[in-house]
């Protein structure tokens, strides 16, 4: 059976959190499925393949109260820097299998060349000849190997920047994406969820069609012709402090997304901004994907994004209408705290703020 047939026969299927097959996309290499097998109600076989053949296999089993899990590699995947994509996708599988476990334990692994960019600490067993490596759940979803696709962004230097608001000059941005920039698999869902960044000469039809729905236009107020559309979008194009992206479930379009620098944008003057702040709005247009799961799923994923895309950010903000209190719960749900409410020219907004560490330690991805 080939990769892709042993994936699709397992879209759509809520995952128990033991069975199924998940899917991983590691940089530079070719997409992975791994396959969970469960043995008894705390251990499980990993079995990783690419392009329908086998290449890798692990065993995990929980310990005591669940909140540590332990992965040993059965292959010599582990012992070569190359590795590290592979070993990677494992321990992601594994965190996905243990929906508990703050931890794994990478048994006799913790000095190994694959380990040490996956690995902050390591652990001598008793009588064990090495040391197992540890790897922290929240700290291994900080990491952009399996997410991130390395492309699409670049490091920039903290070069001051002259093009933004007279009193808060922000650094050089670089440039917007191209193409996809982020995909990650959903157990809880068995969907595929990615960002790619928009294209007005083949997405504008499709963004018309979204802005121009009563429930959309409410909020986004851009009920406008394609031709008004096309202008906002090449507008934003020349726009260094922000960029859209279409989101999507297993490549289906379903939402749209802006992403800003909090700083320079309208929102930078209503708080103390630093220079790598992020924003973010969020509309769903594809009414076949509605619904608190899903929706909730796209707060955490653009999160999760954001904090990838730019290492140096330490919170994500936000400005949702005061009175909506749906949009509030969700934001509450994916660590989002309310710190105020403030007068916007438009609407009475309160300001909410995620910060990184609160995130990865919390919110379940």
């Amino acid at each position: 059976m080939t990769l892709r047939a042993r994936i699709d026969a397992f879209a759509g299927m809520a995952l128990d959190g033991w069975t199924g097959t998940s899917r991983h996309w590691p940089t530079g290499g070719d997409a992975t499925a791994v396959e969970s097998i469960p043995s008894d109600p705390h251990a499980a076989r990993l079995r990783a393949l690419r392009r329908g053949e086998f290449v890798a296999e692990a065993q995990i089993r929980t310990v005591a109260d669940g909140e540590e899990a332990i992965l040993t590699l059965t292959g010599p995947e582990g012992r070569h820097p190359a590795d590290t994509p592979l070993v990677a996708c494992l321990i992601e599988a594994a965190f996905q299998r243990c929906p508990d476990a703050r931890r794994l334990r990478v048994a006799g692994l913790g000095g190994a060349p694959a380990l040490v960019a996956l690995a902050a600490d390591g652990r001598a067993g008793p009588g064990c000849a090495a040391p197992d490596a540890l790897v922290e759940r929240s700290g291994f979803y900080q990491l952009p190997l399996l997410w991130l696709r390395p492309e699409t962004r670049a490091a920039y230097p903290q070069i001051r920047s002259a093009r933004g608001p007279g009193d808060r000059l922000p650094p050089l941005r670089p440039p917007q994406p191209n193409g996809v920039m982020y995909r990650r698999w959903l157990p809880h869902l068995g969907t595929t969820l990615s960002f790619r960044a928009i294209d007005r000469r083949v997405d504008l039809a499709l963004f018309h069609q979204w802005m121009n729905q009563p429930r959309v236009s409410y909020y986004w107020e851009l009920a406008r012709s394609e031709t008004e559309l096309d202008r906002y979008l090449a507008d934003q194009e020349a726009d260094p402090h922000l960029f859209g992206v279409i989101g999507s479930f297993d490549d289906v379009p379903v939402g749209y997304f802006e992403f800003y620098w909090a700083k320079e944008d309208r929102l930078g003057p209503y708080y103390d901004a630093e220079d790598h702040d992020r924003g973010w709005h969020g509309l769903i247009g594809n009414p076949d994907h509605l619904g608190r799961p899903k929706t909730l799923a796209w707060f955490k994923a653009v999160t999760h994004y954001l904090f990838l895309d730019e290492p140096h950010t330490r919170r994500i903000m936000g400005e949702p209408r005061a009175s909506h209190r749906k949009m509030l719960s969700y934001c509450a749900d994916a660590a989002y705290e309310t710190l105020k409410e403030f007068d916007f020219p438009h609407k009475r907004a309160a300001l909410v703020c995620c910060e990184r560490e609160r995130f990865f330690r919390e919110v379940p991805l």
